[in-house]
């Protein structure tokens, strides 16, 4: 396939704003995948902030982490995104230059744990008061249940709000599959 498919093109965006000695935060940590992958783009002398309030999350994450050796690169947060001025100190916003968040349930846990529209509106809301001009946030949309196609609505009214001349909006998505797709949502600050 020459399109990139949802978690690569966000990985692409990504790359495309982080470069070595930058912070990035990952507000949904999960399983640690794209923690790690934050955390080989900001390389030794850059840093990570991620968040998750599953515990279940943190420990998947520490442990990803420390098979590739990079944990002293991340400082996990057992805590909601929505927390993340509380936890990045103000003297890393001019390095902070990328956010990612997989919204819905940590796959393999618990279903009825899900992301909130609130508290990812007021995250959004925080990062891009904080990060440096150019930077980008990253949202992975999962709404293939019900809470999901709430917190989609509201994510989407939020961001066709914001003004043109503060931030480039992007929406990423295939229109002919089938069960409710993830699909993307990329604000470039300006």
């Amino acid at each position: 396939m020459k399109v990139f498919g949802v978690l690569p093109f966000a990985r692409f965006l990504l790359q495309q704003a982080i470069q070595p000695g930058d912070v990035a935060v990952d507000c949904t940590v999960g399983n640690g995948h794209d923690t790690l992958f934050l955390a080989n783009l900001v390389g030794k002398d850059g840093l990570v902030y991620g968040f998750d309030i599953q515990e279940q999350a943190i420990t998947a994450t520490t442990q990803r982490l420390q098979e590739h050796h990079v944990l002293s690169r991340v400082e996990l947060v057992q805590t909601g995104h929505e927390h993340v001025r509380k936890v990045v100190p103000e003297l890393e916003y001019s390095r902070l230059k990328g956010a990612i968040f997989n919204l819905g349930f940590l796959p393999g846990g618990d279903k009825s744990i899900v992301t909130k529209p609130t508290s990812t509106l007021a995250a959004i809301s925080a990062l891009l008061e904080m990060m440096a001009p150019s930077a980008i946030i990253v949202l992975v949309i999962y709404h293939g249940h019900d809470e999901g196609k709430e917190e989609k609505n509201q994510i989407l009214s939020f961001v066709e709000q914001i003004d043109q001349r503060h931030a480039h909006v992007l929406k990423y998505e295939f229109i002919n599959q089938v069960n409710d797709p993830p699909f993307i949502i990329a604000i470039e600050k300006r």
